[in-house]
């Protein structure tokens, strides 16, 4: 009960709670991406599937801290620059965004393919085995973050928790407002690309701050919905013009032949 009682702890834990929900919207718009290739009935499964697997990575790497420890120890040098375990996961995982995401924009770009794309759907097990890889990479920030902030591990792993059933709500409405707008699927996209390349530049010891990354994101996002209220606005102005026309002809009265 002391242990509840402490407001310190109940302080870290909402900090670290938001902090991983945040760190999150990543991993969301990456399953997201990735389920719309299957089967409508199969979205749901999968997406509770993929994020349990993130939060299994989490939780895993929090109780391997040691492993996560040596991670940063350098197996080698290139160019006098030394790579740990750690930047070949980065590197690894940011090249693999950046592929993936660079094929899903051909491919909604490919006009000739588009019927053939409806037709063939991604296997589960498949998506869940890019899922889960693409897990661990998300998950080393994640991790980094908890162990930064707070010391106990009943805590960290009780705000990976939290933050994973807060994603588990969002993941259903954010992945249907995805496939709904081909337009902020584009740019779901572009976000994959630019999370790969912050994740490439990290491997390399090139730090970029991830408020920017997000900051951006979040700007391009709210640019994007402008363009959908305006266009929505346009189809409404378009479709009472075109019902006061139907009503005017209407209204005009039948001259027969006399």
């Amino acid at each position: 009960m002391e242990y509840l009682a402490n407001p310190e702890i109940w302080l870290a834990f909402a900090t670290l709670a938001t902090l991983e929900i945040v760190l999150g919207i990543d991993n969301i718009v990456f399953i997201s991406v990735l389920t719309g290739r299957l089967p409508e009935k199969q979205r749901p499964r999968a997406r509770f599937i993929g994020l349990l697997l993130a939060m299994g990575m989490r939780i895993g790497l929090l109780l391997s801290l040691s492993w996560m420890m040596g991670l940063t120890n350098d197996l080698f040098s290139v160019f006098g620059e030394g790579i740990s375990g750690r930047d070949l996961i980065l590197l690894g995982g940011g090249a693999f965004l950046i592929a993936k995401a660079t094929r899903e924009i051909h491919n909604s770009l490919e006009i000739e393919e588009s019927a053939s794309r409806q037709v063939r759907s991604a296997g589960f097990v498949g998506v869940l085995v890019q899922i889960a890889l693409i897990d661990v990479v998300f998950s080393l920030d994640s991790v980094i973050t908890a162990v930064g902030l707070v010391d106990d591990l009943p805590v960290m792993v009780a705000a990976i928790v939290v933050a994973v059933i807060v994603m588990m709500v969002a993941a259903g409405p954010v992945s249907a407002f995805v496939e709904g707008n081909p337009t902020v699927k584009m740019l779901a996209l572009a976000f994959l690309v630019l999370i790969g390349f912050a994740l490439v530049t990290e491997g390399l010891d090139i730090h970029v701050p991830k408020g920017y990354i997000y900051f951006s994101m979040a700007f391009a996002f709210g640019v994007q919905l402008l363009n959908i209220g305006a266009s929505k606005r346009s189809k409404v102005k378009l479709r009472k013009a075109q019902l006061g026309d139907l009503i005017q002809i209407e209204a005009v009265p039948y001259k027969g032949a006399s």
